[in-house]
């Protein structure tokens, strides 16, 4: 059944072959044949898009809450036939997915009340002086409004929450955009139980036809074609830096330029202050223990960098770490491709110059395929400074600990990191203004700043920013988690001097909701 009712969601059949999932765990084939789309079907969604966005960027908010309400319900539906799937596809835990599916769901909704209460689309009414000398001033009033069709890119680390009708898709429909997923390959059959409750959704609450559309693709071609299509107004992807990248260089090809967002990772530094590891070593070590494996380290917050001083007290969480890390069972990785490069990445790593394992994962599951083994690696500050690879993502269960001699040093590891999704501070409040200077340089590289805590787990709400300065997205301005998303898709457009009735209801006189108004150069919010 999965792969044969998906079809429909494609408006005509495809012509580019097939292709089957695989069971990361076992090595086998699923049930389920997938079309790989062509260029015709590429054009077939983007025309869709595009005629459907004629209404649907004037549909109001609260109808367009009804469906993204509407998805939901269809999700939590599928239930144990959807995570099932999902478990099959992608080797992830079932309660795992469980979680994830509760994320996707509560985005949606999330979303749908932003929608509701309408002040996300930031209107402005400044009203017009006449009177004014030397020349008059006229009515000004300007809010948000949706680009266009977006083409949105499914992850391979998050089959649900970060796919089909994850938060760039959730966001993009908030907007106003009608959104056409290129699905991950990985997950091609929980894809497919998606696409369809969106596409169930979309015709339950009279959405316009091309709202939504779904492409299969095992290589590269169809992105390329859905990047380049003059009709795409914006591109979402959360994955690899070289797949970012690439998407980027496709959309400078273009004939007028648009934004790609892309999410494409970090080490995600983790900074060990000396009181913190005085004080809490033990319980340091098994949280971090616990965060670096978590998942099989296929995080794009995973902490790859771990950062100190040496001292006694860093010599015995090392030493509890070790321990954890030695006693984590293997876990499956999502794809064979993805534990390939696992395995030489962490080996190119540890081939590094001034390198040392310190602890590896020995409990290996010899039953089942493309197990990760955890490691963690030591290297001293000096030789992190002068070797650049050192910088680099490892995706996967691997963190690489940099021993500073004292804080000067400390500071110039710091100088030389490039822009990250997180940063973490480990530390006792009393210790805090002595590192001013570092946590100052700290801010200036991320998104988010973390006391205290793991970086692992980004939660979904309206002060949310996953995204941080390059090259941990391309665009630092933005978020792709939070209520804050839904700006990626708008752009402020302004009406001057016109009459009340023809303008968007957010910004005619009587409906003053959530609107600032300048009256006698003063903001004012009614």
């Amino acid at each position: 059944m999965i792969g044969e009712n998906i079809i429909a969601c494609n408006y005509r059949k495809a012509s580019g072959g097939r292709f089957k999932a695989t069971d990361p765990s076992k090595g086998i084939e699923l049930d389920g044949e997938f079309e790989v789309a062509n260029e015709v079907l590429v054009d077939s969604a983007l025309e869709a898009a595009k005629n459907a966005f004629v209404q649907l960027k004037n549909t109001s908010g609260k109808k367009k809450a009804v469906f993204l309400r509407a998805i939901a319900a269809e999700i939590i539906a599928l239930g144990s036939t959807l995570v099932d799937r999902a478990v099959l596809e992608s080797g992830l835990p079932a309660a795992r997915l469980l979680g994830e599916m509760g994320r996707t769901t509560g985005q949606l909704r999330m979303f749908a009340d932003l929608l509701e209460e309408g002040a996300w689309v930031n209107a402005v009414i400044d009203t017009a002086q006449p009177e004014r000398t030397p020349l008059p001033k006229p009515d000004i009033r300007k809010m948000m409004v949706p680009l266009g069709p977006v083409v949105v890119f499914g992850a391979s680390n998050f089959p649900l929450a970060f796919s089909v009708a994850g938060g760039d898709t959730a966001s993009a429909f908030a907007a106003g955009c009608p959104v056409i997923v290129k699905v991950h390959p990985a997950h091609p059959g929980t894809s497919a139980l998606v696409g369809e409750a969106i596409s169930r959704a979309a015709q339950a609450t009279e959405m316009p036809e091309g709202v939504f559309s779904m492409l299969y693709d095992t290589g590269y071609a169809v992105a390329a074609q859905l990047v380049k299509h003059p009709e795409t107004k914006a591109v979402a992807f959360t994955g690899s830096f070289k797949g970012g990248m690439a998407l980027i260089e496709l959309a400078r090809q273009r004939e007028d330029l648009i934004p790609v967002f892309t999410e494409m990772g970090s080490i995600n530094p983790v900074l060990f202050l000396p009181e913190a590891l005085k004080n809490k070593s033990d319980e340091l070590a098994a949280k971090y223990a616990a965060s670096i494996t978590l998942g099989a380290g296929q995080f794009c917050t995973n902490p790859g960098l771990m950062l100190a001083i040496q001292s006694a007290d860093l010599d015995q969480f090392v030493t509890k770490l070790s321990v954890a890390i030695e006693d984590t069972p293997s876990a499956t990785m999502l794809t064979n491709g993805i534990w390939e490069n696992y395995q030489k990445l962490s080996s190119a790593m540890m081939a590094q110059a001034g390198v040392t394992l310190l602890a590896k994962s020995t409990a290996v599951n010899s039953d089942c395929t493309n197990q990760s083994s955890a490691a963690v690696l030591k290297v001293k500050a000096a030789d992190f400074l002068a070797n650049p690879k050192l910088q680099e993502e490892v995706f996967g269960p691997l963190s690489l600990l940099v021993i500073a001699d004292d804080q000067a040093q400390l500071e110039q590891v710091v100088a030389v990191l490039p822009g990250q999704l997180t940063v973490t501070v480990l530390a006792e409040k009393s210790e805090l203004p002595a590192y001013r200077h570092l946590l100052d340089n700290l801010s200036t590289i991320t998104g988010r700043l973390i006391l205290n805590s793991v970086p692992t787990g980004v939660e979904v709400c309206a002060a949310m920013q996953h995204g941080g300065p390059f090259p941990a997205s391309s665009d630092s301005r933005f978020t792709s988690v939070g209520t804050a998303a839904i700006y990626r898709f708008v752009r402020p457009l302004a009406w001057q001097d016109w009459e009340d009735s023809l303008l968007p209801e957010e910004l005619q006189n009587a409906n003053p909701l959530n609107i600032w108004r300048m009256v006698n150069n003063r903001w004012t919010k009614e």
